[in-house]
């Protein structure tokens, strides 16, 4: 039989803001959840397409030449190669699905940036 999961319950594993956890698969995509609040930073990821779900809370994403924003239950992918910035004003909880080749921050590092096994934990 295969396992049941709860997308709100697996919030409880997230402790930090912008500190991902894997929660699934689906083929070669990652289901991660996360808790955000302020701003990530200014990144691409130039190989993989990312995709944000609005399961708590609202947040935007900054783009070079606009912004959207978005509530509970709105999606957007990002395309990959695309310049953009989350930004949480309150704490938000996110659902992201990407590729396991995705780097959290793209190519730029920073205090939040979290690696792979970091996001397994």
């Amino acid at each position: 039989m295969l396992p049941i999961q709860n997308l709100v319950a697996a919030f409880d594993r997230v402790t930090e803001h912008w500190s991902p956890k894997i929660v699934g698969r689906v083929n070669n995509q990652l289901l991660k959840v996360a808790k955000v609040k302020g701003e990530l930073v200014w990144h691409a990821h130039q190989d993989e397409d990312e995709l944000f779900y609005i399961v708590r809370g609202r947040m935007r994403i900054e783009f070079e030449d606009h912004v959207a924003e978005l509530g509970e239950g709105d999606f957007l992918t990002v395309p990959k190669g695309v310049r953009h910035n989350p930004v949480a004003e309150e704490e938000c909880w996110i659902l992201l699905i990407e590729p396991e080749s995705t780097r959290h921050t793209g190519d730029e590092t920073t205090p939040l940036t979290r690696s792979l096994a970091e996001q397994y934990a």
